[in-house]
């Protein structure tokens, strides 16, 4: 049974097991671990981390958790990551994104004396057989539904203690709020005075233990040590192949650190002036990597408050309040990648100006090859379909568009989360659904009523053109391969 309430490390002997005792930096987990059953520890050969949402070694809350548990007990570490080809949207362009960035990380986790165990098999499915040897489960935390499922399905199955890390956001989701709240003004408020609370990064630890070796699973399993490795495995998968990789955003913790690096050392400084014109380029790019957990969020955040104390750039409002409003969203809403997850204010006025005249409409094969005739609306597509990658600004007016041109609100809604988790790499992800959200009127408020949008905010190229050299972002990505 899952407690109702968050269990944290307050919480002493729980089971046989004193938790309070076993960790090195406490502070680190603070509020952070949830126990998802009631079991105790098991007498194992090893400890569990089953790897998923946060697929690195660098500053991983739940690995070191793990490895401390591990080293208390005085057992080995086994480290399992499951790959499903069953995953909503699984394409070439997000697996082999994810794929580069297992490459790194099996590389980097040998540093932690761990065995890594990478299998071609349901995740859950993994990770109860490797549980049936083990003393404990530790976990990552996933928001979407399928994540919350693989935990569920794990914890009710697993004899021994399974224990969740919370290690992908700032401040954990129901210590910042324990209800879906209406704007990002309402979670700024509950949050504003926690956050410095839960900047800590866990100890660096490696496993005291040696290695263990396990029985030979069930299942099959790959070792990625080059980058043919990946390219191999990436074209055995039955995945959709026609979404190629991009060409432009590589996967892996390196890389999020020389972003984040290039990020606050060349373009913060311009950041708040130029964030929204898409024909510059000083975005950070880090949400593919925060999407799969490649990167922390309190390594951006730690980043950028030395840059910038005060957030005269407004990113770290964009990190922690908005990216974790999204979160929010996404853990108290099941229906969070549908039209119903709307508020009721944007529901009835777009219902009563759903007959409304479109000015013109098109099908969803026009959509997808961006040939609409709104240039700024096709280079945005393109840029998406291309690179898996599009400005935060241009999404906004590409979400309005699509409500302008679909001939009800409900099918807009729906290409609009279709398209974006097929082709962006940060797709399937809690930004994602409340970005597209957002564009039909969740966290806004009703603005001046007006033909098809009703009360609900509306942009057009005009705009655009007005605040941005928007000739130079088409010409731009008129010149990508």
């Amino acid at each position: 049974m899952v407690p109702e309430t968050p269990t944290t490390l307050k919480i002493n002997n729980y089971g046989s097991w004193n938790y309070n005792r076993t960790l090195v930096g406490m502070d680190a987990y603070e509020g952070r671990v949830t126990f998802l059953n009631n079991r105790d520890v098991g007498s194992g050969p090893y400890v569990l981390y089953w790897m998923q949402h946060s697929q690195r070694v660098r500053y991983n809350h739940a690995l070191e958790f793990a490895i401390a548990q591990a080293n208390e007990l005085r057992k080995s570490l086994v480290v399992v990551f499951g790959i499903t080809e069953h995953y909503p949207h699984a394409n070439e362009r997000n697996y082999a994104f994810m794929l580069e960035g297992l490459r790194e990380t099996a590389e980097t986790i040998k540093e932690k004396n761990a065995l890594f165990v990478i299998a071609l098999a349901e995740p859950d499915t993994a990770a109860i057989e490797l549980a049936s040897e083990a003393a404990m489960v530790v976990v990552d935390r996933g928001y979407v539904t399928i994540e919350r499922r693989w935990r569920n399905t794990v914890a009710s199955s697993v004899a021994c203690s399974c224990i969740q890390v919370e290690t992908d956001i700032v401040v954990p989701v129901e210590l910042a709020s324990w209800k879906e709240e209406y704007s990002a003004a309402t979670l700024r408020n509950k949050i504003a005075g926690k956050i410095e609370l839960f900047t800590a990064l866990p100890e660096c630890l490696t496993c005291n233990m040696p290695m263990v070796e396990i029985k030979t699973p069930s299942f099959p399993t790959v070792r990625l040590r080059t980058s043919a490795d990946v390219e191999e495995l990436l074209s055995t998968l039955a995945i959709d192949h026609s979404v190629k990789k991009s060409p432009t955003i590589k996967g892996g913790t390196t890389r999020a650190v020389l972003k984040l690096q290039r990020f606050v050392s060349e373009l913060l400084v311009d950041y708040a002036r130029k964030k929204g014109d898409p024909s510059e380029h000083v975005t950070s790019i880090l949400s593919p990597y925060l999407h799969f957990g490649q990167i922390s969020p309190i390594e951006v955040y730690l980043a950028v408050k030395e840059h910038d104390p005060q957030d005269t750039s407004g990113f770290l409002e964009e990190l922690v309040v908005r990216r974790e409003l999204a979160i929010n969203f996404c853990h108290y809403r099941n229906d969070y990648d549908s039209y119903s997850s709307l508020p009721k204010w944007a529901v009835e006025t777009l219902e009563i100006h759903r007959f409304d005249t479109r000015p013109v409409l098109y099908d969803d094969k026009q959509l997808i090859q961006g040939v609409t005739g709104d240039p700024y609306w096709n280079a945005a597509q393109r840029q998406l379909v291309v690179t898996g990658f599009m400005h935060g600004y241009m999404r906004m007016y590409w979400g309005k568009k699509l409500l302008e041109w679909k001939e009800h609100p409900e099918e807009a809604y729906a290409l609009a989360v279709a398209m974006n988790d097929t082709f962006s790499i940060d797709g399937r992800d809690p930004n994602g659904y409340a970005g597209i959200a957002w564009c039909f009127g969740k966290h806004d408020r009703p603005w001046k009523e007006r033909s098809v949008f009703g009360m609900v905010r509306y942009m057009n190229a005009k705009g655009l053109e007005r605040k941005f050299d928007m000739s130079s972002y088409v010409r731009q990505i008129e010149d990508l391969k």
